[in-house]
Order: structure tokens, then C-alpha cells, then sequence
């Protein structure tokens, strides 16, 4: 089976990097399967979670709060604003970010247009972040 480089950086650190055969990305449309040799592109990222599949299944499954992909047809870059492996979720965290993230938004309805967009984006990956915690 033909392979790409995977590598996801969150602004601590290289989290992963190496060799998969499929990677699907929570991009803000949708769902995106990547296989080797995919057009070039760069896409914005929700949260959500991001999985390695190799050999039909998923053998890894990251949580990513937002960020970008870059897509080459020999590499996937994902710049993740926050990265932590599913398994690592903690359902109480995610529900104490959602009740800030909540706040802050409500804070935010006096604010401009892209304050409150930005506000409701964290909220909205808070709640994807309680939903994969919930589902691990």
C-alpha cells in the first residue's frame, strides 16, 4: 500500500510525524479522506478529530480544536491551535472548556463581528472536544 508523511504540530511541539496510508481531517466543511497523491490544497480545521487508517481502521485518533491542513499529494501538514489523543480526554475538562468558552461568547456579543465568530468557533470545538471525550 502507498504511504505519505503525516506530520501534526501544535505551537508546543511535533506531535506526530510519519509514514500512513490514509489520514481523515475534520476540515470546517466536512470530513476529508487524504490518500497518497492528493491535489495540493490548504483547509481550515474545526475540531474535531483527526484519524490515521492503515489497513481499513483506525489506528490512531487525535482531537484537534482548530488549525489548518496543507495537502500535497506526498505530505499532510496539520497546524493544530490544540492537539490530544482521544484516549487522553478527559470528560470534565472538556465540560469545564465549554462552560468558559460559553462565558466568553456571551461576553463577546458586544464585540465585533469576528470576536464573536472566534468566541463561537472555541465554543464549538469545546463541545466537539466533550463529544469524542464522551465516545472514547
Amino acid at each position: 500500500m502507498a504511504t505519505f508523511q503525516l506530520e501534526l504540530v501544535s505551537p508546543e511541539k511535533l506531535l506526530l510525524s510519519r509514514q500512513v496510508e490514509m489520514v481523515v481531517i475534520p476540515a470546517a466543511e466536512g470530513e476529508m479522506g487524504v490518500l497518497p497523491g492528493h491535489a495540493p490544497m490548504i483547509v481550515a480545521l474545526r475540531g474535531g478529530v483527526i484519524r490515521v487508517i492503515e489497513g481499513g481502521r483506525d489506528v490512531e485518533r487525535l482531537f484537534v480544536a482548530g488549525g489548518f491542513a496543507e495537502v500535497t499529494p506526498e505530505r499532510v501538514t496539520v497546524l493544530a491551535d490544540e492537539a490530544t489523543p482521544v484516549a487522553e480526554l478527559s470528560k470534565a475538562e472538556a465540560e469545564r472548556r465549554i462552560a468558559e468558552a460559553d462565558a466568553a461568547y456571551n461576553a463577546a456579543t458586544t464585540e465585533t463581528p469576528e470576536r464573536r465568530d472566534a468566541a463561537m468557533a472555541k465554543l464549538l470545538a469545546m463541545r466537539a472536544m466533550l463529544d469524542s471525550a464522551e465516545a472514547a
